[in-house]
């Protein structure tokens, strides 16, 4: 994917403005890449970022030379949401790159259809290899868990030619469970009426008694 940015200067406007007309600051750098501060049109960037994600690779245009970079971090605005700064890192050509990679998972567990329940442990995994072979997801199929005693393990997972999970190959992605049963909670019903009743049937038991009392005294 592409993305035309532009390079900010001293008579770019300041970034609250640039937020103001929907733009967003950002900066790129990396081992081989001097640090530039960059300005993004916001729709365009959230448009392809939504597609692309942060494992895709992404050529900046508009610079001096096209740079292929990886979306490094992102700030959010905590009040009114959307993106606000963009860290892009400008890999190097040839040469092999670590990063997340997000899970995918497809697929029906024949589990599910009779009552259980299946549970992702792992949303992503951290990967090694050279920007080519960068693959934008990785498919987890988990129509292979059919029992409570199946599950599905790091070097379960098939990968693309060339791709390194940083993971112990024993550790676990999905795992199965049997469905909790609801316990039902009881709830008492009171009978307000036979309150009532009690109520009345004591306070008229005390003045009884406070007539017999009276009667004694005199």
């Amino acid at each position: 994917m592409t993305l035309t940015v532009e390079k900010r200067t001293d008579e770019t406007p300041d970034v609250s403005d640039l937020r103001k007309e929907g733009k967003i600051p950002a900066s790129v750098y990396g081992p081989k890449q001097e640090a530039i501060s960059l300005v993004l049109d916001g729709r365009t960037f959230n448009k392809m970022f939504k597609e692309a994600g942060e494992s895709t690779i992404i050529t900046l245009k508009g610079l001096s030379e096209p740079i292929e970079v990886l979306v490094k971090d992102l700030a959010f605005d905590a009040a009114k949401g959307g993106v606000i700064h963009v860290d892009f890192y400008a890999i190097e050509r040839g040469k092999e790159i670590t990063t997340t990679v997000a899970l995918e998972f497809i697929g029906e567990s024949p589990i599910e259809k009779t009552g259980g329940v299946i549970n992702k442990v792992l949303h992503e995994v951290e990967v090694t290899c050279r920007p080519s072979h960068l693959p934008p997801h990785i498919d987890v199929d988990v129509s292979v868990i059919e029992t409570t005693e199946d599950k599905i393990t790091v070097g379960d997972m098939k990968v693309p030619e060339g791709v390194v999970i940083n993971l112990d190959p024993e550790e676990a992605v999905v795992v199965a469970s049997e469905a909790k049963e609801e316990v039902e909670e009881v709830t008492e019903t009171v009978d307000m009426d036979a309150i009532e009743v009690e109520e009345k049937g004591k306070s008229e038991e005390g003045e009884g008694e406070e007539v017999k009392d009276e009667k004694s005294a005199e």
